[in-house]
């Protein structure tokens, strides 16, 4: 099964942790990105993560329509027929969900998993996240307890942000300061909540500095060895090495060695928007400038059917998208892991 049950999700974490290794986690919006993205981990010999957004699953209902359900359920139900053609697993997740977007989104995705759960069937999606970094410490790490008593139940692992991201994504955005560096504090604070997995599994997105988006070389100042002086301070209280199942977030333009450090201080999955937005969308740029008088009716003439054929362009954009996702699992280390080798 191709979409990961609960346990084989559980399992492709264990395994990223003990052979630091982490997944991508591709942000899609289309089934054109679901297929560039299956088609990436495929030609890896990768597992990983498809998740979607708020805006993303908007969009994905009708950019018309914009209901986030609707589109998330319709990612769902997709990804799990056309997985089934590929020999790798993928889990899948949503993204970020401040507060106000609770109720809207994740809340009633859960119902939806805690309804076919408790009919014997499999949750809908396989993580969900909570992001709090835009409310009080207390208050983030009280609602992420509550969402993990229903998450674990329906057997989802639950995903939070422990610091703030820079940047902005889908309407969250934050300054880049001295804020984007989570303390040993806040780690601390964060098992005493939400404990060391007796209360249910979760995943932490603690941050060293990290911004949505892309920037110039020297705009974002990433310090990888926060995680490890949280993951040492709080593993040497707790008897557990590198006790937090770490999610890197704002990941775009990040270099090799800050990629590689991250994974070695107990990353296990890795957000990737921004680049792989780009490598879907330059061969489609190309296409059309080498093509201009084929996609377009110019001076009256008919055009290139075979050239403004969607096809014809998805193929390129499909393909540029999927090379990009190799280079994810190279650089983190995942490829050829694929629980099916």
């Amino acid at each position: 099964m191709p979409v990961a049950t609960p346990e084989v999700y559980a399992e492709m974490i264990d395994r990223a942790k003990a052979g630091k290794f982490a997944y991508p986690a591709i942000n899609v919006s289309s089934s054109q990105t679901i297929n560039a993205a299956l088609q990436g981990f495929a030609e890896a010999g990768s597992d990983g993560i498809l998740q979607i957004s708020t805006g993303g699953a908007e969009y994905a209902s009708g950019p018309t329509i914009k209901d986030k359900v609707t589109g998330a359920a319709a990612f769902a139900a997709y990804t799990q027929v056309v997985a089934k053609n590929y020999p790798i697993n993928v889990a899948l997740h949503t993204d970020h969900c401040p507060k106000d977007k609770l109720d809207s989104f994740v809340l009633p995705l859960l119902a939806i998993s805690e309804e076919r759960v408790a009919r014997g069937e499999l949750p809908l999606f396989q993580s969900h996240m909570w992001d709090g970094s835009a409310v009080p410490m207390e208050e983030n790490l009280q609602i992420a307890d509550e969402l993990l008593a229903r998450t674990s139940k329906a057997n989802i692992i639950l995903e939070i942000e422990v610091g703030v991201v820079g940047g902005e994504e889908d309407g969250v955005s934050a300054e880049i300061n001295d804020k984007l560096y989570t303390t040993v504090q806040d780690g601390l604070r964060t098992i005493e909540v939400l404990g060391l997995g007796e209360k249910g599994r979760y995943m932490t997105a603690l941050t060293f500095g990290n911004v949505h988006g892309v920037y110039k070389p020297g705009a974002v100042k990433l310090r990888p060895e926060v995680l490890k002086e949280i993951q040492d301070a709080v593993g040497e209280k707790y008897g557990k090495e590198k006790p937090f199942d770490l999610v890197f977030h704002g990941g775009s333009g990040s270099t090799a060695q800050e990629i590689s450090d991250a994974v070695d201080y107990g990353v296990i999955k890795m957000n990737i928007d921004t680049d792989t937005q780009y490598a879907f969308t330059r061969p489609v740029a190309d296409h059309m400038f080498r093509n201009y008088d084929g996609v377009l009716k110019v001076d009256g003439e008919v055009g290139n059917k075979k050239a403004y054929d969607p096809r014809a362009w998805g193929k390129v954009a499909e393909a540029g998208m999927a090379a990009r996702v190799v280079e994810a699992c190279q650089q983190l280390r995942s490829a050829g892991t694929s629980l099916g080798k």
